[in-house]
């Protein structure tokens, strides 16, 4: 598993429950006219995310550490604490997707299960040392394989769909422009930037034969092209579920008439007397591996964050005495998280608030991080090639153009 990397976690963890319930509505509400987002935001999300790669390599400080030493302090502060809002918010849909997922599949008490998955995804990041705990994180992205095995349970004309993924009836309609920025929203997620950054900064730490390339540049060339690699596998794997989930919606709930999925277990109860047993079982294990692997990296991007923004000492693989403030931030957002689904909180308004923080600051973010690579005092001679400046920049374009159209829902 060692060749699996930080781009494979974290393209698996981009199809959390949260993400699920995105795609499940897509394909339940239009059929198959949103399958071609996944294929318009591959290249996308590979750009900014070999970006944010290449950042914590090439430096071997995080995106907040970075972002300090190019941007005044209220700024970078103001980002970390949109993210860590967010973070909560997705953290306690994510947390309560799964325990309702495991409810619904060996019964017993829907809070119950919430508190110790929660509980046990602490304890493992707080205790478990990170070359360890990393190796199950690379053994839970195997579970994405559950939509695409569920695919083959259903029937699909595959003809039409392949015909409208490439010549999609585009429509202009409030519903269907909010559920693009949705999507988009899901698959481009501010949080996901951190957290590869800093795990590829946490690898420079953990192995004693690899240094950030400012300082070891002969190593250039073979880190550049396994961030490649890596990042382009775990978007394509990222892209290729989310383009399954939507299908199977598309050709179950679409066709039968249940447009409105509110969420990762609705579109799961739904599949039941439409597409068997078999079906249903497996979309819902999917919804609790993609969670088990979706938390700990939401409250690992936001203690990273926070850490760096705030100069503690930061990393999964330090011991929590030697960084106990990195570690209470991991234990807070988790438990904040965790406790809103104490709180009555219809979980679709935490989504809503997620998707919205999101939204607005993803392309900011993207912006900064994109004059941040330009930087010769922090990125030193490596300098993005020329494919990866103009995907950066269209991506944060994109990501705009979705703010704008999101802020015009809202208004």
């Amino acid at each position: 598993m060692a060749h699996i990397g930080p781009g494979i976690v974290t393209g698996a963890s981009d199809d959390d429950p949260s993400g699920i319930a995105t795609y499940s509505q897509a394909g339940a509400q239009f059929g198959f006219g949103l399958l071609w987002v996944a294929i318009f935001s591959y290249p996308l999300m590979c750009a900014i995310q070999e970006i944010s790669a290449r950042i914590g390599r090439v430096t071997g400080r995080g995106i907040s550490a970075n972002l300090l030493k190019a941007y005044p302090r209220p700024v970078v502060v103001s980002m970390v604490a949109l993210l860590l809002v967010s973070s909560v918010f997705n953290l306690g849909a994510d947390l309560g997707a799964m325990g309702e997922a495991v409810r619904m599949l060996v019964g017993g008490a829907r809070w119950f299960h919430i508190l110790w998955l929660g509980i046990a995804s602490l304890l493992l990041q707080v205790f478990v040392r990170y070359t360890n705990y990393v190796g199950y994180l690379r053994w839970l992205s195997f579970s994405l394989f559950a939509y695409a095995i569920t695919l083959f349970l259903v029937h699909v004309p595959w003809s039409t769909a392949v015909l409208q993924t490439f010549l999609p009836p585009i429509s202009l309609r409030s519903s269907y422009v909010t559920t693009i920025v949705a999507v988009l929203g899901t698959t481009i997620s501010p949080y996901l930037f951190f957290w590869q950054a800093s795990q590829e900064a946490e690898e420079v730490k953990d192995r004693k034969d690899e240094k950030a390339l400012l300082r070891a540049p002969s190593q250039a060339p073979a880190q550049l092209w396994r961030i490649k690699l890596d990042t382009y596998a775990g978007m394509a794997a990222s892209n290729v579920v989310a383009y399954c989930i939507i299908l199977t919606s598309a050709v179950t709930l679409h066709t039968s008439g249940n447009t409105q999925i509110q969420s990762a277990t609705d579109a799961a109860k739904a599949l039941q007397p439409l597409a068997g047993p078999y079906a249903y079982i497996l979309f819902s294990l999917g919804i609790i591996g993609t969670g088990l692997l979706a938390v700990p990296v939401l409250g690992g991007a936001a203690a990273y964050a926070a850490g760096e923004a705030m100069r503690w000492r930061v990393g999964l693989e330090l011991k929590p005495r030697k960084a106990a403030k990195f570690y209470l931030a991991l234990i807070m957002a988790t438990f904040f998280g965790l406790s809103l689904n104490f709180l009555r909180l219809d979980p679709i308004k935490a989504l809503f608030i997620a998707a919205v923080i999101n939204g607005l600051m993803a392309a900011p973010l993207m912006c900064m991080m994109m004059l941040l690579t330009q930087n010769r005092k922090i990125m030193g001679e490596f300098a993005l090639p020329a494919y990866l400046r103009i995907a950066g920049w269209a991506g944060a374009a994109v990501m705009g153009l979705a703010s704008i159209a999101l802020l015009f829902q809202l208004l």
